[in-house]
């Protein structure tokens, strides 16, 4: 009779103990069942906080976005249970949008069926993803969690259901789909690297780098072969979380056919899905794929499989006999096979290309045509024509003063037509990558951000020339003043961002190639402008003041100027060849991307 006091005894113990620590890192996976935290306290009745959903319906394998907010708070729980049995066990698996204020926690046999905070930060929302799996009821609810302060949580503040349109029989989940498809058919082990032999003779092959060999670790590979009615399907890459490619009918993400291999524990499991745009791959209940094969070794993974080139009655499959653009992407995968989103952009073939066809041995690029477009316009206008333009209006005025070009002097009108220049190239640059992105980009760091205040002082200049007053009026030197500052500051903003977009995902210029070439530019424009500087003091200490019965003969400083005539001139071609090669060395690394 001794003992039930005693367990009580120490049930409190471990609850009080909990107290007195609570979860501030969010490992509270002893509240699986009851998602009530040991916080000494007895829960809030009214919630404050809401959960939101992006739907109402889903099929297996399908992925909902969830959403908690409200006012401030510290930490969360949440988890997706069986509507019509919420004390049932945790449904589903998530995957997270942002880890560093969220975690993946394992509640009962599922994996990465809850997810709750990293830190005691406060915080206004979560966004999470819920995987439905296979054997889903047909009913499903989220709840969730909620601490405000340590004593001030609430408990299973219901969220909306989700419901199933049609429901079919129990099935495994959907953390162990992969296994099932792959324990479908035999699986054997790959003895050694691929081999690019054949490429472009027997094979159709891609591989990034160009030419790179398959059993180098830095080398991604993707092969299709075809034997009869039948396609052997190589891939391999530096990876240790997953591999995939996929056959698209355009450059944009949406509506392909991918096939994925993804490290799960240390057992590559392969599975065919669909892409429906930039959201999480659905991944097929039925396997259409034969001879499977993985390997892992040395960081690289290595999978191969035979389909058919018809498969007329799996949907979602493409006919292997049609061109297509092929997209090739690496990424990471949690310990439960669920995979992140690539951190890079995925390598893109530049055409179409029939893999059944005539065999070739290609690349690609890592980085879209309006990307690579939206840099080069931004170098072509910040190296070359702005730089020039300035040059040009800074030390230029004397040397061509007396020269006139459509009834205006030539060093204004050489200025005007390359600062014009520049606002339509940055301006048709700008619009690029929001077409690209279809919005604004939330993984661009500060880049779009000083971009955009880039082009709103680009379109500023031209417009505060426009009302500059005349060359003698008392508001002359203060728009001389407004006009190189607004200049100066748009150019360092512009090399800036410049420096930022370089290392971004989707350009991703050669590291450190694209800084050691960058700081050279900024070096060589420093250095022309200090030296044309140098040139037009020592100029002006040349004027003579001859001083005889009170009359001074002063030099014409204009005249002074024109001394140095061709030295400038040298300067301004040697310095525009200098522009040029930089500008040329920037492209050929935008087009070699």
């Amino acid at each position: 009779m001794e003992l039930p006091g005693f367990a009580v005894a120490v049930w409190l113990f471990f609850c009080l103990y909990a107290s007195v620590g609570g979860y501030p890192n969010g490992k509270v996976r002893e509240a699986c069942t009851s998602m009530v935290p040991c916080h000494g306290s007895s829960p809030q009745l009214s919630p404050e906080h809401i959960i939101t959903v992006n739907g109402t319906e889903f099929e297996p394998g399908d992925s909902i976005e969830v959403h908690l907010s409200g006012p401030d708070f510290e930490g969360f729980f949440i988890q997706a249970r069986d509507a019509e049995h919420l004390d049932s066990p945790a449904v589903g698996s998530f995957v997270l949008a942002d880890r560093r204020r969220s975690q993946l926690l394992t509640c009962g046999r599922t994996k990465n069926s809850a997810v709750s905070h990293t830190s005691k930060a406060k915080k206004k929302d979560i966004k999470v993803y819920w995987i439905a799996p296979r054997d889903a009821p047909k009913h499903v609810q989220f709840v969730a969690t909620v601490v405000k302060k340590y004593r001030i949580f609430w408990v299973k503040i219901p969220g909306p259901i989700v419901s199933q349109p049609d429901v079919l029989s129990p099935t495994p989940p959907l953390h162990a789909t992969s296994e099932a498809m792959s324990t479908s058919y035999p699986v054997s082990y790959i003895l050694k690297p691929f081999s690019a032999s054949g490429c472009g003779n027997m094979k159709f092959c891609i591989r990034n780098p160009s030419n790179c060999d398959p059993g180098s670790a830095s080398c991604f590979f993707l092969s299709f072969q075809q034997e009869e009615s039948s396609v052997f399907i190589e891939m391999s890459g530096p990876s240790e979380g997953y591999l995939a490619f996929a056959l698209s009918h355009d450059q944009w993400m949406g509506g392909d056919d991918a096939y994925l291999c993804v490290n799960e524990d240390h057992r590559v499991h392969v599975s065919t899905a669909h892409l429906k745009e930039r959201s999480y791959p659905l991944l097929d209940l039925e396997n259409a794929l034969e001879d499977v094969s993985w390997r892992l070794a040395d960081g690289v993974l290595q999978c191969s499989f035979r389909r058919s080139i018809r498969l007329p009655a799996y949907k979602g499959r493409f006919n292997l006999d049609t061109s297509y653009y092929i997209f090739l992407a690496d990424g990471e995968a949690s310990e439960g096979g669920l995979i992140y989103k690539h951190r890079r952009q995925p390598l893109v073939t530049d055409g179409l290309y029939n893999v059944t066809g005539l065999p070739q041995d290609i690349g690609g690029s890592r980085s879209p045509r309006l990307i690579k477009a939206h840099g080069a316009l931004m170098f072509v206008a910040w190296i070359t024509t702005v730089s020039i333009g300035v040059i040009v209006a800074r030390f230029f005025k004397p040397v061509w003063s007396h020269s006139f070009l459509f009834g205006k002097e030539l060093w204004f009108q050489v200025h005007r037509m390359l600062m014009l220049t520049t606002v339509m190239l940055t301006s048709i640059s700008f619009v690029l990558p929001f077409v690209y992105q279809g919005g604004w980009s939330q993984h661009a760091g500060f880049h779009p951000y000083l971009g955009c205040a880039v082009m709103a002082l680009a379109i500023f200049q031209p417009l505060m020339a426009g009302f500059r007053p005349s060359r003698h009026a008392p508001r002359r030197q203060l728009f001389n003043w407004f006009h190189w500052s607004t200049g100066t500051t748009a150019r360092i903003l512009a090399v800036v961002t410049m420096f930022l977009g370089m290392d971004l995902p989707a350009l991703d210029l050669p590291d450190p190639w694209d800084t050691y070439t960058m700081i050279g530019f900024v070096a060589w424009h420093v250095g022309t402008d200090v030296l044309l500087e140098i040139h037009s003091y020592c100029l002006v200490r040349k004027v003579e003041v001859i001083e005889d019965d009170r009359v001074q003969i002063l030099q014409s400083l204009t005249s002074a100027e024109a001394e140095g005539r061709l030295f400038k001139q040298i300067v301004l071609t040697i310095y525009v060849c200098g522009n040029m090669v930089f500008l040329v060395a920037f492209l050929i690394a935008v087009n070699q991307v």
